[in-house]
């Protein structure tokens, strides 16, 4: 018996310029008694898959059709090919449901529906399919959680669930699967602990967990990964120190640990990784000195930026280490983690407790004359403020508003602030409950993008916080000044580095805090340009099971969301409709409040109308976006990608706004496809 395969592919060299709905050669496919393999990848069929699909021959095994602009659900008759072992839909605009069906293939070995517009949860039934080696699901809207049972799929060896919208944990049982090569589950929302057991993954060759929310030490039984080539952890919430165990992963060739909460020394077992070509622990909060042996020296700059203490006696970018802390450096640390830092950080974290409780119980409008000093601040005192400042010279302010001036200076010891002082003379009340407001959130609150406070002074005369110095100003200035400009990548990671501090206010905390009054001026950019939201003068700080509360404080007029206008309602969804017209202002460089609107069109209806009418060249910002660019295309689908999370962030029902962590994910997988053009 002869086997039948159909090939109708669209390549560079063999073009067939099938267009248009052209399915209905399904039809007289049916009557192929014998097909084996249908390749129709790359033509613009577009259409809807016939639900014909069911009724192709029974020894019928492989189906591919990607790139095909293929449009609608995928068929529960699919189930029907009972021999199909190859089922690739990848890079089409599938929509609906992944079809319970595909259960009934207990022959199929591959299936690839990844870039599609897939919704709702994966399917336990895929756990029927004994056979099934390569799960390729990412790029689409899947939700809910891994299935548990998948891992009892010993025949698993690449498993890529990226860019979709999963949640909770994963599945204990999934790191039993020993024969496992690629693991990808970067870009969700997933969270938890990673256990011991996951050191049971013997054969893996890539891991890719990044932009999560993972969170706790990373074990030190990761080391038993032998064949790992490549290990991303990056933007989760991984804290501890680095284990020294990843040294004994021989063949890693890139690393990526940036943008967590590790802390402590880089082991110095990572020297011996003799293949890494790749390394960037930036962004945490890690000490001591930068390793120089191995391919440390290969290593830029950038790989090692935004810790806590780091040292280095070669990069100039670093301070030196001296010679008594090389000679002490192992000791202390150990000592200072085992025996110093448990009870300061419990006596910490029990006075800042308590001083929270004791603030809530007091009346919360009275005035304050006093503040009681955080543990973690230094003390500072008003000569050696006025000695930093010019005595707060004209030529020192770096900003105003309602709550007073901004001074730019340098303490005693060389270290750059900027002293926000608090203007008791006009409005003392408001003044001081602005300043006890914002230093009881900044003294609860600790992340990457959110403004660091150094120390205070206070007393019944003078208040001021001391906050660490952004040398680049405000996102304001980068968006309005003359000689200053943002491009498409600045833009978009300023965007995510907000959403990120917003995401840690709204869900990294016990009790969730609201900012209240985000706006590009309160957004500070550092020397790196990585942005810092600041200004918690008028925040709100629930307690144990609020969700909403009402102020008579009003924010920014143009930013407010509606139901804090009106009736003073204050929640974390009025952040993310603060945020989704702050990212409006960034793409189209107008104020809410510009002259040109007013009672007929904002904003909000400018920019919609024009994506309704796939026109955003009108709106965005001339200096971004202009035909005559090179990857015009790439920009124009970013920014339209962009503006769409932006307007989902301002519905008028604050129920119906999407929430900072899917803002977070909308984002980096916006910058992830707009990298890869």
């Amino acid at each position: 018996m002869n086997k039948l395969f159909f090939f109708i592919k669209g390549t560079p060299t063999i073009e067939n310029n099938l267009t248009g709905d052209s399915w209905t050669f399904f039809s007289s496919l049916t009557n192929c008694r014998y097909l084996n393999f249908l390749d129709v990848s790359s033509n613009q069929l577009s259409g809807v898959l016939p639900a014909s699909i069911g009724n192709l021959s029974a020894s019928f095994q492989d189906f591919y059709a990607f790139g095909c602009n293929i449009k609608g659900p995928i068929p529960a008759e699919i189930g029907n090919l009972s021999s199909l072992g190859y089922l690739l839909l990848g890079r089409n605009q599938l929509t609906g449901f992944i079809p319970s069906t595909i259960g009934k293939l207990k022959r199929l070995q591959r299936i690839d529906i990844s870039i599609n517009k897939l919704e709702g949860y994966i399917p336990a039934e895929l756990c029927q399919l004994s056979n099934l080696g390569d799960m390729y699901l990412s790029d689409n809207m899947l939700n809910g959680s891994i299935p548990v049972c998948l891992g009892e799929l010993k025949s698993l060896r690449n498993v890529i669930l990226d860019f979709n919208k999963l949640e909770s944990t994963v599945p204990l049982k999934l790191w039993n699967l020993n024969d496992l090569l690629l693991l990808n589950l970067s870009h969700n929302s997933l969270s938890g602990n990673l256990p011991s057991d996951i050191g049971n993954l013997n054969v893996i060759v890539d891991i890719d967990f990044s932009w999560n929310q993972f969170s706790g030490n990373i074990p030190s039984s990761i080391g038993k990964f032998q064949s790992l080539v490549s290990l991303s952890f990056a933007h989760n919430r991984f804290q501890g120190s680095i284990p020294p165990s990843l040294g004994k992963i021989i063949n890693l060739q890139s690393l990526n640990l940036s943008f967590n909460d590790f802390s402590g020394l880089i082991p110095k077992s990572l020297e011996e990784l003799k293949y890494l070509k790749h390394l960037d622990v930036s962004h945490n909060r890690l000490e001591g000195e930068i390793p120089t042996g191995g391919h440390f020296a290969n290593f830029t700059a950038e790989s090692f930026m935004q810790n806590y203490a780091l040292c280095s006696e070669t990069r100039q970018q670093f301070p030196p280490c001296g010679k008594a802390h090389k000679r002490s450096r192992s000791k202390n640390v150990v000592s200072l983690m085992k025996y110093i830092l448990p009870p300061i950080i419990s006596v910490i974290l029990a006075v800042t407790i308590l001083l929270i409780v004791r603030r809530r119980k007091s009346n919360k409008d009275a005035p304050q004359s006093e503040i009681s000093l955080h543990l973690a601040w230094r003390r500072i005192y008003y000569r050696e403020l006025e000695e930093a400042t010019n005595a707060f010279g004209e030529s020192n302010i770096l900003g105003s508003g309602s709550f007073g001036s901004v001074y730019g200076g340098i303490l005693s010891d060389g270290l750059s602030v900027a002293v926000k002082v608090f203007n008791l003379q006009s409005e003392q009340v408001r003044a001081i409950k602005s300043f006890a407001t914002e230093s009881q959130v900044l003294s609860t609150i600790r992340h990457r993008n959110l403004i660091r406070i150094i120390g205070c002074c206070s007393n019944t005369e003078f208040k001021a916080l001391i906050l660490e110095y952004m040398p680049n100003g405000s996102l304001e200035k980068w968006l309005y000044s003359h000689n200053y400009f943002l491009d498409m990548l600045k833009r978009i990671n300023i965007a995510i580095d907000v959403a990120l501090a917003l995401e840690y206010l709204h869900h990294g905390h016990t009790f969730p805090i609201v900012h209240c009054d985000l706006k590009p001026s309160n957004v500070l950019l550092d020397k790196d340009m990585v942005a810092h939201v600041s200004d918690f003068g008028i925040a709100k700080l629930f307690d144990e099971g609020e969700s909403t509360a009402q102020t008579k404080t009003l924010a920014t007029i143009g930013y407010m969301a509606p139901e804090y206008g009106t009736e003073g309602i204050v929640s974390t969804s009025g952040d993310v409709y603060s945020y989704g017209v702050m990212l409006l202002e960034m793409y189209t460089r107008k104020k809410p409040t510009d002259e040109m609107f007013g009672e007929e069109m904002s904003l909000k209806s400018w920019v919609s109308h024009s994506l309704d009418e796939n026109r955003i060249t009108e709106v965005v910002d001339t200096n971004l976006l202009g035909r005559e660019d090179e990857n015009f295309s790439a920009k124009e689908q970013c920014v339209s990608s962009i503006l769409t999370v932006a307007m989902e962030s301002l519905n008028d029902y604050p129920s119906e706004r999407i929430s900072m962590r899917e803002v977070v994910a909308r984002l980096g997988k916006i910058k992830a496809v707009f990298l890869a053009r």
